[in-house]
């Protein structure tokens, strides 16, 4: 077995590059056990809609784990799903307006020249963006970048008339009627027999993204539109009104995602004299540092002098800017690293607490409507540890792990494969089906320049 190293992101990370292989799996005699898979439709956010690499773009959307699903429905007397497909000749766009990005070689203010994540065109294709296609719908896959559970129920979700911010581009592009439409009455007008509800990250994945500095997370409490217990239970009550069966999925815990775990708390090394400079400076406020290996300084307005040091379990975003650490002295002599590229213990704690509320209520959910149960938060911390399958070992490291794009947020191709076995295995189990499942090697990880 050959290995390659290449340089990531400057950080000298080894690829262990392996050959394709077929898996040994034996698909049971398909059946749809007491299921009705004849209308799908999936109702969920970026995950859903195939969203890959920091942008909506084709083969993305084909390799959405809700595509998958139907893929393998068909099988078993699934019908048609439709997806509201990016011209697979575009480059796609991202949520703000930017393309998709590829590992490529890039060199940094220090002269290096390393494999990072760079955008394979100077813009998206903005065009996706302003054009509607609900004419080609209705679509089953309901996927929609940014949606949280309270915005799914929102009438007017994708209506440009309530201005910039506060109506979402990627569901104008699908809405039945953009003034009027939600998420939801958009799904259930489909009269779905059979339906997959994975929404709740960006009920706390925005704020998390924003290093806490901006946007919220969602209250458990209040009406629908507002909390959200009361808005996942409009979304699953209309869905099922009909006596459709369906699977629902949990949230996994997001600063366990590549976005907020790849660059190190302690990524500042300093050598002898760069150590005394930083003491010189720094130990009049009592922050001391040491030769070699040191945590970076962050901005808090509770420490003294709005200042101090990050600690071990306090996460930096991967957004933070390299360059300006490398070349500017960001999070050491120059300016301490801006709150919203940190997720500090307070944070965490908030996510935390959320993410375990609103998992309680999903679970609840899932018991109170008979519906087949996804836990995606344990599927992710098996992924954590490392998931072998047929002898390849994928796990959630910055593209080392080769489960996640190079958004670090979003699944690339074979990590969507792998969940959409999580929702066959839950189905199967609920449902007293045998839907074969997807076989996760024929979908690519990482592409390699």
């Amino acid at each position: 077995m050959k290995k390659n190293t290449y340089r990531i992101f400057g950080l000298g990370l080894a690829i262990l590059v392996i050959g394709s292989c077929k898996p040994s799996l034996v698909a049971p005699n398909p059946s749809r056990g007491s299921a009705d898979f004849t209308r799908y439709v999936a109702i969920g956010n970026s995950i859903t809609s195939g969203y890959a690499d920091g942008a909506l773009y084709y083969q993305g959307q084909q390799n959405s784990y809700a595509n998958l699903l139907a893929g393998r429905f068909s099988l078993v007397g699934g019908g048609n799903f439709r997806q509201p497909l990016v011209n697979a000749a575009s480059v796609g766009v991202g949520s703000t307006g930017n393309a998709p990005f590829k590992l490529g070689y890039s060199t940094d203010c220090l002269g290096v020249t390393s494999l990072a994540p760079v955008p394979v065109a100077s813009t998206g294709d903005l065009s996706i963006l302003s054009t509607s296609i609900a004419s080609q719908g209705p679509f089953n896959n309901m996927g929609v970048p940014g949606a949280k559970v309270t915005t799914a129920v929102f009438p007017g979700y994708g209506n440009p008339a309530l201005g910039i911010g506060n109506f979402n581009p990627f569901f104008y592009r699908i809405a039945a009627d953009p003034a009027n439409s939600s998420m939801l009455s958009d799904a259930a007008a489909q009269n779905p027999t059979f339906f997959s509800v994975f929404l709740g990250n960006n009920d706390v994945l925005a704020y998390a993204m924003a290093g806490g500095a901006s946007d919220f997370i969602t209250p458990s409490a209040g009406g629908v539109g507002i909390g959200f217990d009361a808005s996942l239970n409009q979304v699953v009550n209309t869905l099922s009104a009909n006596g459709a069966k369906g699977v629902i999925a949990n949230i996994p815990d997001i600063t366990s995602l590549p976005y907020f775990t790849t660059i190190p708390y302690n990524g500042l090394a300093l050598d002898s004299s760069n150590t005394a400079l930083m003491n010189l400076i720094y130990n009049a406020r009592n922050i001391y540092f040491h030769q070699g290996n040191n945590p970076f300084l962050i901005q808090d307005a509770t420490a003294p002098y709005g200042i101090r040091l990050l600690q071990p379990n306090e996460l930096l975003l991967l957004d933070v800017p390299l360059d300006s650490i490398k070349c500017h002295g960001m999070g050491s002599y120059g300016t301490p690293i801006p709150n919203k590229y940190v997720l500090t213990t307070t944070e965490i704690a908030n996510i935390e607490t959320a993410i375990a509320a609103f998992n309680a209520t999903i679970r609840a959910t899932a018991l109170s409507h008979n519906l087949a149960f996804v836990d995606v938060n344990a599927f992710m911390r098996m992924a954590q540890k490392g998931i072998v399958y047929n002898g390849v070992t994928l796990n959630t490291s910055f593209v080392t792990g080769g489960a996640f794009s190079l958004d670090g947020i979003h699944l690339n191709p074979i990590g969507q494969a792998l969940l959409a076995n999580q929702f066959i295995i839950a189905i199967n189990s609920a449902y007293g089906a045998s839907i074969p499942q997807v076989d996760a090697t024929q979908y690519r990880g990482i592409v390699f320049p």
